[in-house]
């Protein structure tokens, strides 16, 4: 059994590393599913058995692709659609597995070659265009609109990665496939072609682990606006105004992020409390929140769940994170400090979390609990295997 994956986004580049991919294609192997992957030219290859991975050039004269809708991503699409038509002619595949917009085009080749689609949804493309302020033009959002409306009626089979996004696609009633919730909820290491151990697509130096005694409070992922940043850095201040010994490390962000939020620390007076690493390698990342005695997710927007949501269950450290729906989609007050995405809010569930050992504690251990019975690699193994039978025909995978 043969499957095309297309993933329209860098592959374990510094810039953009869709783990999630990773870990569909990873399982998809598993089961038994050759794989060939189609993505941009930019990144490293991994040494995924059972996976080719094809890229399209890369175009580095035109600068790296960033998160989220740009135009450089609509001209690299462009070719995306070309090689996969080409891939199509050349090979018989049993589904084609289509991430994100790939999905677009394609609906469009569906009918000339016949092959079952799934769209593997990880996000509403209009609400995108929306969150990363890409466009305010009506006309081009319902474009996009009609064009993911299609791609769910046409489409064999839909994943989606969170509740709200699971409600979102029902509440379209557009879909005649299969649908499964299946999150992005595995995150264990990634070998890279090479023979290097994991994922290190970051040439920054390591950078030193704490060797302070003071309890630290740890963020690691992006720097983007909806992320929090400005509101976690309102919140240090007040844990300094009330005298609390910790510190705080901020792990991820472009240069220019980090130089905006180091210069709003110096401007507020945290800049002693806060320590910002700059992008880390996945593993590097990994090690500084090993050593956290509380995790942090300040988002203060969007409907998503966060990945690091799941990693952060499944760490056995204190969470304290905002009470909005991305979170509480997953998280509750039985399991993480729910905090008011206000400073306010933020600094009272820190000062509960590091002042509150034995009721942090509890809350981490039934974290870890819950990580365990719904999304452990167990669990996302078994939704995968469901999804593939339903797509296909039961055990055609072991067949």
């Amino acid at each position: 059994m043969k499957a095309l994956v297309i993933s329209p986004q860098p592959f374990f580049s510094p810039r953009g590393t869709p783990f999630s991919v990773y870990y569909r294609s990873l399982v998809l192997a598993e089961l038994g599913i050759e794989q060939d992957l189609l993505t941009y030219g930019e990144g490293r290859d991994v040494d995924l058995p059972g996976v080719s991975v094809v890229r399209i050039p890369e175009f580095r004269f035109l600068g790296p692709v960033k998160t989220g809708p740009s135009v450089l991503k609509l001209f690299l699409d462009v070719f995306m659609f070309l090689w996969t038509a080409n891939l199509l002619l050349r090979n018989r595949y049993d589904f084609v597995h289509a991430h994100e917009e790939a999905v677009f085009w394609c609906r469009i080749l569906k009918p000339v070659f016949g092959f079952r689609l799934v769209y593997d949804m990880h996000s509403s493309l209009p609400q995108q265009l929306e969150n990363f302020d890409f466009s305010r033009s009506r006309m081009l959002r319902a474009i996009f609109r009609w064009l993911e409306n299609s791609a769910l009626r046409n489409a064999d089979g839909v994943i989606t990665i969170c509740p709200d996004l699971r409600d979102y696609v029902d509440g379209t009633r557009n879909v005649k496939g299969v649908h499964a919730l299946i999150e992005n909820s595995i995150f264990e290491p990634v070998r890279l072609s090479g023979g290097e151990d994991e994922s290190r697509t970051v040439a920054d130096p390591i950078f030193p682990l704490a060797a302070s005694p003071r309890p630290c409070l740890v963020y690691a992922g992006t720097l983007e606006s909806y992320q929090g940043i400005d509101v976690l850095l309102r919140a240090a201040k007040r844990l300094v105004d009330e005298g609390i010994d910790a510190e705080m490390l901020i792990v991820g962000g472009r240069p220019d992020q980090v130089a905006k939020y180091q210069s709003m620390a110096e401007e507020i007076g945290v800049d002693p409390l806060v320590r910002f690493t700059g992008r880390l390698s996945k593993c590097e990342a990994d090690r500084h929140t090993a050593q956290a005695d509380v995790v942090l997710s300040p988002r203060t927007s969007g409907t998503n769940t966060p990945l690091k949501v799941y990693q952060q269950l499944a760490s056995g450290v204190p969470i304290v994170a905002t009470n909005i729906h991305s979170h509480t989609q997953v998280l509750s007050e039985d399991v993480a400090f729910l905090a008011e995405p206000t400073p306010e809010g933020l600094a009272e569930c820190m000062t509960a979390a590091l002042s509150q050992p034995d009721e942090a504690r509890r809350r981490a251990e039934a974290a870890r609990r819950l990580y365990e019975a719904k999304y452990a690699r167990t669990v996302y193994v078994a939704k995968i295997q469901q999804f593939i039978d339903a797509l296909l025909g039961p055990k055609v995978c072991a067949a």
